[in-house]
């Protein structure tokens, strides 16, 4: 069994050990964190539903991510994170939730925000925390990238 397929496991292993729910809150990714975590089996008693919210109007409808946030520090921020972690959790009635928001390229980026620059929030238990990340690589290798390194965060944050 490849190592990613063990990390999807021991997140739903660790998740109904607690008794939690979780969901996700997608924008770069565009659900493969979500995909990956529907291949294990049992994964419908923990996960009831999950976001795509690639639009700030989505953040803001769906996971109530303030206007002010989205407008002071933009769609790909710390607290642009933190906030689609803390909505979808709050939204899905769910104990853990992994959200993330960045530029996965070619364009979009800027000096101040460049291609690959991805915030990945994490809520689990009443906590958030949210990581910085700079990946390399073309669309599709930042979206992986991204989809793993959220799937690690997430199994740090439930396993505390």
């Amino acid at each position: 069994m490849a190592e990613k397929d063990l990390l999807e496991e021991k997140i739903v292993e660790k998740l109904k050990e607690k008794g939690w729910q979780v969901t996700c809150a997608e924008s770069c990714t565009g659900g493969m964190i979500a995909s990956r975590l529907v291949n294990v089996a049992g994964i419908s008693d923990i996960f009831m539903e999950g976001y795509i919210t690639y639009a700030n109007s989505a953040k803001h409808k769906l996971l109530g991510v303030s206007k002010e946030a989205l407008d002071t520090w933009g769609a790909v921020s710390e607290q642009v994170a933190e906030q689609m972690a803390q909505g979808a959790a709050r939204e899905a009635g769910a104990q853990a939730a992994i959200a993330v928001t960045g530029i996965a390229g070619p364009d979009g980026g800027t000096p101040k925000k460049p291609v690959g620059l991805v915030y990945i929030g994490c809520f689990a238990g009443g906590t958030t925390v949210v990581k910085e990340n700079h990946f390399k690589g073309n669309r599709l290798e930042i979206r992986q990238q991204t989809a793993q390194t959220a799937l690690e965060l997430l199994f740090e944050c439930i396993s505390r």
